[in-house]
């Protein structure tokens, strides 16, 4: 069966782009040819004078509906795999009133003006200047004709279904119609002596029977397969959505939603990976158009996904393609990221309208979540100043609670990954979960054990769980809250921004007796993308530069008498000098039911105590990096610190060289 551009998903690659353009190219060529790069011959159809309008399109529209039915009746192409345009009467009514007019007036359509402009036409010029124009006025009267643009909306109507006939009877009497209008338009032409009548004739006949011949075997035929209902169906609601304005999300909703921490919410970014990198929605991940349908395939119609870019024609096209494709759970972000920017992220005293505090509040709020560099700048005279993380009305992302995540148990975009030992998981683990054993993230990398793997290390290991870069990922730990930070630390070198650690561990789950099982799940390997989004982490060069600026905030994450010096199970005591110590114990405490990070607020004022400003650069290390990784964790992903790096080697690097300074000097 051959496979389209349009049932793969795949409309906005390359190559379907390399394909439109061949047969654009062609196509104009076979309109220059036919002489359709003059508007006199255009024009000649409404005057009887020159019918090559009449016999071009029609021998095309002929060709095309018998070559497709062919293809649908002989099971080459299936239906659904092509694109039907709906019937929406008023649209289309006075769509083609304008059309008709336009075309009488100027002689030109847009594709034969295309045509005229290669040919050296200025009035074609003039005409495709005028559709632009044209164009340009409908966008912005947009909200005033809408109505009439979806009035009569019928979805996908089929001619020879309403009139109970099979696509072979009505391609034949179509057929026959059009052979009659060719013979019509010979004989009008010879009465007019417009063309000379020699050989005409005989080159008719046999075009003709020819045509009548190929619509009579397609009654041969028992039935060609039309569009699956759903398929139309779909048709019809996508057209109701939009008219009802539910294709859509505004950017204060998802911004609230995304503050919230709503697990079933898929955020796509579609822009270029460089534009991403640069600057995107946080929690959005990065899904290039041409593999949308392949990447959401898990979240058909489970949870909700939101698209966005730059504007809305990108988003609103594939939208449209997920749709068609049974997505019933796709918005668009409502004027995309610009539009999210403007009315999300905008500091309150470059606001042309003043705003009450409560949405002043509220704006400054969104900055500090989606933006917190911004956020942290002076703000003007009369502003309102931007709240705390603690003082936000929605709680951080992050960590998840026993309780969210038994309501979301089972659910195809959430991966549960159980981080305890093999005899603990063995005996009785979460319901669905899988076992990773978080040191296999960890190895000897240029000489220095212990260290992060190198990123397709890591997605080998994250293909093997048959994770997906849309997943939601929850790590369950034991006795210590830095196993679930460590494996993200691997999420954050794959750029997988979604992940979460299970407050409390996997006593909180056990704590309130909910379920638990010992069936070792199936997995179905995946194809997880190897690719490195690594730009958090330092080397000892970068370290040392750090302790030169003395700019920069180095938190030695270690218990204190091993910062002191006073313990030592490295080749030197002592630590890095200028560093700060906050042992990563000070983060968390031990509960009955597990190991917790302390709150959110009593994070953040405890910091807030020893990093000078939200602008200032971190590095966190600690000996191998595993308790350094809940100290990132807590900087980074709860408290929205934004320049924030690990030093993944630590403190077994830094005493190991012996040309690194450490204090206090001389430690041994």
């Amino acid at each position: 069966m051959i496979k389209t551009y349009l049932g793969a998903g795949t409309l906005e690659s390359t190559g379907a782009f390399l394909a439109a353009l061949i047969i654009g190219v062609f196509f104009g060529v076979a309109l220059e040819r036919a002489g359709f790069g003059s508007s006199r011959k255009l024009t000649g159809v409404f005057y009887f004078e020159d019918m090559a309008v009449i016999k071009v399109m029609f021998s095309a529209l002929i060709t095309a509906m018998l070559g497709l039915a062919y293809c649908q009746a002989t099971g080459l192409i299936s239906p659904d795999e092509l694109y039907f345009m709906p019937t929406v009467y008023g649209a289309q009514i006075l769509g083609g009133l304008i059309f008709g007019v336009g075309f009488v007036m100027g002689g030109w359509c847009p594709g034969t003006a295309a045509v005229g402009l290669a040919s050296g036409k200025l009035d074609a010029l003039i005409f495709l200047g005028g559709a632009v124009l044209g164009s340009i006025t409908f966008n912005e009267l947009f909200p005033v004709i809408q109505p009439l643009y979806t009035w009569g909306s019928q979805g996908v109507v089929f001619i020879y279904q309403t009139l109970d006939l099979s696509l072979g009877s009505f391609a034949l009497i179509f057929t026959l119609a059009a052979v009659a209008c060719f013979w019509g338009v010979d004989i009008l032409e010879r009465r007019r002596d417009i063309v000379a009548a020699a050989g005409r004739g005989k080159f008719l006949t046999f075009f003709s029977l020819g045509l009548v011949v190929l619509a009579l075997g397609l009654t041969l035929f028992s039935g060609t397969p039309a569009p699956s209902a759903g398929r139309l169906a779909g048709e019809a609601e996508l057209i109701a959505q939009v008219e009802g304005g539910k294709d859509h999300i505004d950017p204060e909703e998802l911004a609230h939603r995304l503050m919230r921490g709503e697990a079933n919410l898929l955020v796509v970014d579609i822009r270029p990976a460089g534009e991403y990198q640069a600057f995107h929605i946080r929690g959005a991940v990065n899904i290039p158009l041409s593999k949308l349908s392949e990447e959401l395939a898990p979240h058909r119609n489970k949870g909700l996904i939101v698209l966005y870019s730059n504007g809305m024609t990108h988003p609103a096209q594939a939208r449209d393609s997920l749709s068609r494709q049974g997505y019933g759970n796709v918005y668009l972000l409502t004027d995309g990221l610009k539009g999210f920017m403007e009315r999300c992220l905008k500091p309150v005293s470059l606001r042309s309208e003043p705003l009450t505090p409560e949405a002043a509040a509220r704006v400054n709020a969104w900055r500090l979540f989606f933006s917190p560099a911004a956020a942290t700048a002076a703000p003007a005279a009369g502003a309102v100043a931007a709240p705390r993380p603690d003082q936000l009305p929605q709680p951080l992302p992050g960590l998840v609670e026993p309780d969210w995540l038994a309501r979301n148990l089972g659910q195809p975009w959430l991966k549960v990954i159980d981080l305890r030992s093999q005899p603990e998981y063995n005996s009785g683990h979460i319901p669905g979960s899988l076992r990773l054993d978080v040191e296999s993230l960890r190895g000897l990398v240029h000489g220095v054990p212990s260290m992060l793997l190198p990123a397709p290390l890591l997605a080998g290991q994250f293909s093997l769980l048959g994770l997906h870069p849309t997943d939601l990922v929850v790590f369950v730990t034991g006795e210590k809250f830095h196993d679930g930070t460590l494996a993200g630390m691997a999420c954050e070198r794959l750029g997988h921004s979604r992940y979460a650690v299970l407050q409390g561990g996997m006593g909180s789950w056990l704590g309130d007796k909910r379920p638990v099982d010992n069936v070792l799940p199936e997995v179905t390997p995946s194809q997880y993308p190897p690719n490195s989004k690594d730009d958090f982490t330092v080397d000892y060069r970068q370290v040392l530069n750090a302790v030169s600026g003395k700019k920069t905030v180095i938190f030695d994450v270690r218990p204190k008498d091993y910062y002191t010096g006073q313990k030592s199970d490295e080749a030197r005591a002592g630590h890095i000098p200028g560093a700060v110590n906050r042992p990563f114990s000070e983060d968390v405490v031990k509960t009955t039911n597990g190991v917790r990070l302390k709150p959110v607020g009593e994070l953040a004022g405890a910091y807030e105590k020893i990093i000078p400003s939200r602008q200032t650069s971190v590095i966190v290390h600690c000996r191998t990096g595993h308790q350094a990784s809940q100290t990132f964790f807590v900087l980074k992903r709860l408290l929205g610190y934004p320049d924030v790096k690990y030093y993944d080697a630590g403190w077994t690097e830094w005493a190991a060289r012996r040309e690194l300074p450490v204090s206090p000097p001389g430690g041994k």
